[in-house]
C-alpha cells in the first residue's frame, strides 16, 4: 500500500477559530481549500492506495484500485459537552474536508467516471464523543458534496468510532449508484499512524475502481425469497 502525507500548516498562515466550533471570519479569503483546510483545523492529509493485481493465486484482467484519503483536524467541539450544539461548525467543516479529500481520491484513481464504489469514516480521538465523529460525516455537508464530486447517487455506507493515537479502521464501500450490487461491497484497511490525538479528528473519503476480485455470490436484485423457514428440519 502506497501512502503519501500532506502537512497543511505553511509558514505565515493565521489560524482564525480553528477549534471553535463556531462561525470563522477571514480578514482575507484563503488561495484554495487546502488553505481553507488548515485554517479551520487541519493537520495533515494522508493518501493511502492500494492496487491488487492478482488473488486466490490468479491474475486479475483488470487490477483493482482502491485509495483512501484522511485528514487529520482538531475537534472543533473539545471540551463543550453533550448539549453543545454541533452543526454550526459541522456546516462550516464537514464541505471543505469533503472537498479535499475527493479532491485527492479523484487524483489517485483518476476521473470519476473511473470511480465505482466509495465510502466515508471518521475516528474521534479519546477525550471527544462518538456524535463529533458523526457529526463531521453523517450530514449533507460532507456526503452530498462527495457523492456529487464522485457522480453517485447512493447513500455512503460508513465506519467510525473512538481511538488513542495509532488508530487502524476498516472502512465499507460499496457501489455508487447500485448500493445493492453485491459485486462492490468491499472494504479498505487503514492505519492512522500517529492519529488521532485526544483532541482531534480523523476524517476519511475511500472509493475503488471496481468489484471485489471475482466476485461471483449474485447480487440482492436477483435472489429469490430467504426467510427462517430454510432452517426448519436442521435440527430435532
Amino acid at each position: 500500500m502506497t501512502t503519501t502525507t500532506t502537512r497543511t500548516q505553511e509558514p505565515g498562515l493565521e489560524r482564525h477559530g480553528a477549534g471553535l466550533g463556531r462561525s470563522v471570519d477571514f480578514d482575507e479569503l484563503p488561495a484554495d481549500f487546502d488553505e481553507l483546510a488548515w485554517r479551520l483545523g487541519v493537520r495533515t492529509i494522508t493518501v493511502q492506495q492500494e492496487e491488487i493485481l492478482a488473488d486466490g493465486g490468479e491474475d486479475l484482467s483488470t487490477p483493482l484500485k482502491q485509495a483512501a484519503a484522511i485528514a487529520v483536524l482538531a475537534n472543533p467541539w473539545a471540551g463543550t459537552g453533550t448539549q453543545a450544539d454541533l452543526a454550526p461548525a459541522a456546516e462550516q467543516v464537514a464541505p471543505v474536508l469533503a472537498k479535499v479529500l475527493t479532491d485527492r481520491l479523484l487524483d489517485a484513481l483518476g476521473p470519476a467516471s473511473s470511480i465505482e464504489a466509495f465510502g466515508k469514516g471518521a475516528v474521534v480521538g479519546t477525550n471527544g464523543e462518538l456524535e463529533h465523529a458523526g457529526a463531521l460525516i453523517h450530514t449533507p455537508y460532507f456526503g452530498n458534496i462527495m457523492r456529487e464530486m464522485l457522480e453517485g447517487t447512493s447513500v455512503l455506507c460508513f465506519a467510525d468510532g473512538r481511538s488513542a493515537a495509532s488508530a487502524t479502521i476498516r472502512v465499507p464501500m460499496w457501489h455508487k449508484t447500485h448500493a445493492t450490487s453485491r459485486d462492490h461491497y468491499q472494504t479498505i484497511d487503514l492505519r492512522l499512524a500517529d492519529s488521532p490525538k485526544a483532541d482531534e479528528l480523523c476524517v476519511i473519503a475511500a472509493a475503488s475502481t471496481g468489484p471485489r476480485p471475482f466476485a461471483r455470490i449474485g447480487d440482492r436484485r436477483t435472489d429469490g425469497t430467504v426467510t427462517t423457514d430454510i432452517l426448519k428440519g436442521l435440527t430435532k
